[in-house]
């Protein structure tokens, strides 16, 4: 296990990555502007300034190296700014999405025991709501605006000089304490450490992303989820990269738009994104010679947007999996061939396996768990304040992902699902990604997704819920379900295809954009 190069110096600071940048005046940092039109730029040396002013006023307020600050931040550079300010001054930061309720928000103040919280003005009214003491409202800073009972993290940060030298910290000090979008029971609180920064910035930004410097890089996440710590965040200000921020909704002409003005080079988006894109009438007319990579993570990517884009623009859209716990675990990279509907494989320097429930690694084409070693550098360092789900996590040496897959005889990874995901009808084990990759290369359908629901004869049956293209008649549905089933059928085996078939407006899915299965099995 080669993986030497992702271990962070013993005294390691994230934020020292832009040390290299820190008189670069003309490197730009953040090109932002949103819906409404306006626009911001900020240099590396602003960028820079700002953190410095910000991580100051931080520790001014009292918070010190190790205690916890909430996050509640749009697209936006002050993003930034205070992400990196919290790692300047040793702080712990949580990313909170802005679509946390009250409850929510309570529960990770009270678990985490955070010592503060940072909101956009547009952002407050759940804290607010908060009627119970908490430690962490104790310092409500604001950010783009004023309210009462909140203090303008602008106006704290003006009063303070710009030369500032981060506070030590070893690559075991936590950096992030992010929680995890579970389905079921509490969030957990998942902990990474400075030194796991190191090695996502060596593995996932340069490896697969693909980010040089002086790329203009539009990663789609939002703040507030794991993914934008991953791309928008530490693949781009740490390599000297121009992070491309838009801030507004999503459509998939505009996005279009985006990727042509703005000449960007590198794109990462979510498997959502790119199916609707992929659909967009005339696909053709749009020109991207600037882009040079584009990746997809959180749900594997089907093979015909693959083939839209490729045949659109001459590129590969190239899938990658890893989770909140881990960095980018299995990928195709840019110099591998493409095997449209794999995952890829295990990305340098990290230990990744399919494995039985022995712990020993799957035979070739047999479905397994997919696991990390607890050797690599860029595997959480717990949950917090649970050691016995911690415990849980790991067969012996191996932390299991909770997702299975199969691997052929070039070590490339073949998704089937989640482990509760895994269909067993009459027998035959079915992986719900195979059935919604066949069902997806029919132009009807813009979305889909497959679960197993109960039956009397065969145990389970394959059901696939389905959204239709606008442009689709659905008057008869009962002809349009035969055809979706002969189309499916000759793609895959016969018995995978889906008995059943229901039609949605739109998919449930998590705030982080995940389709929720567990909410289809409810439907039936």
């Amino acid at each position: 296990m080669d993986f030497q190069h992702l271990i962070a110096p013993e005294q390691y600071n994230i934020s020292s990555e832009l040390e290299k940048y820190r008189n670069d005046s003309d490197r730009l940092a953040i090109r932002w502007f949103n819906a409404e039109g306006d626009r911001q730029e900020l240099s590396y040396q602003q960028l820079i300034e700002k953190t410095n002013q910000s991580a100051q006023a931080l520790l001014k307020l009292g918070l010190q190296k190790g205690d916890k600050l909430m996050i509640i931040l749009p697209r936006i550079p002050e993003a930034y700014i205070t992400y990196l300010a919290c790692l300047r001054a040793g702080i712990v930061a949580i990313p909170c999405s802005e679509m946390l309720r009250q409850k929510d928000l309570l529960y990770r103040m009270e678990h985490s025991g955070a010592k503060g919280i940072v909101a956009h003005y547009r952002a407050t009214a759940e804290t607010n709501k908060i009627d119970v003491e908490v430690e962490a409202l104790k310092n409500k800073l604001i950010v783009g605006g004023k309210e009462e009972g909140w203090q303008s993290f602008e106006e704290l940060a003006l009063v303070e000089t710009t030369d500032f030298e981060a506070v030590p910290t070893h690559r075991e000090d936590m950096a992030f304490l992010s929680y995890t979008s579970g389905t079921t029971g509490n969030p957990k609180g998942v902990v990474h450490v400075h030194g796991w920064g190191y090695a996502h910035v060596r593995t996932a930004a340069t490896e697969w992303l693909g980010v040089r410097s002086g790329d203009v890089v539009w990663a789609t996440a939002a703040p507030g989820w794991q993914k934008w710590l991953w791309s928008p965040f530490l693949s781009t200000i740490t390599l000297g990269a121009t992070a491309l921020v838009y801030n507004g909704p999503f459509d998939a002409r505009e996005y279009l738009d985006i990727l042509e003005k703005e000449q960007v080079n590198v794109l990462c988006c979510t498997p959502t994104e790119y199916r609707i894109m992929a659909k967009v009438e005339n696909l053709n007319d749009y020109q991207l010679p600037h882009l040079r990579s584009a990746v997809s993570a959180g749900e594997p990517l089907n093979r015909q947007v693959i083939e839209a884009f490729q045949e659109a623009f001459q590129i590969n859209v190239r899938d990658g999996y890893g989770q909140t716990e881990n960095t980018l675990l299995v990928g195709t990279l840019q110099d591998m061939e493409l095997k449209p509907g794999s995952m890829g494989r295990p990305t340098p320097g990290n230990p990744v396996e399919v494995i039985n429930e022995n712990g020993e690694p799957t035979a070739v084409g047999e479905v397994g768990d997919i696991a990390v070693h607890r050797s690599c550098p860029a595997l959480f360092k717990e949950y917090y304040m649970d050691p016995e789900r911690t415990s849980a996590s790991y067969r012996g040496d191996w932390y299991l992902t909770g997702d299975q897959a199969s691997r052929d005889e070039d070590d490339y990874f073949w998704f089937e699902g989640r482990s509760d995901d895994i269909i067993i009808s009459s027998g035959y084990t079915i992986g719900p990604f195979e059935v919604e990759d066949a069902l997806m290369k029919h132009p009807a359908i813009q979305e889909c997704a497959v679960v197993g629901v109960p039956d009397e004869i065969r145990g389970t049956v394959v059901k696939a819920f389905v959204v239709l293209r606008e442009s689709v008649d659905a008057s008869n549905t009962d002809a349009l379900t035969k055809e979706l089933q002969d189309h499916a059928k000759t793609i895959t085996a016969p018995y995978k295809y889906p008995r059943i078939i229901e039609y949605l407006e739109e998919l449930p899915k998590t705030t982080s954009g995940k389709i929720r299965r567990v909410e289809l099995r409810k439907l039936g």
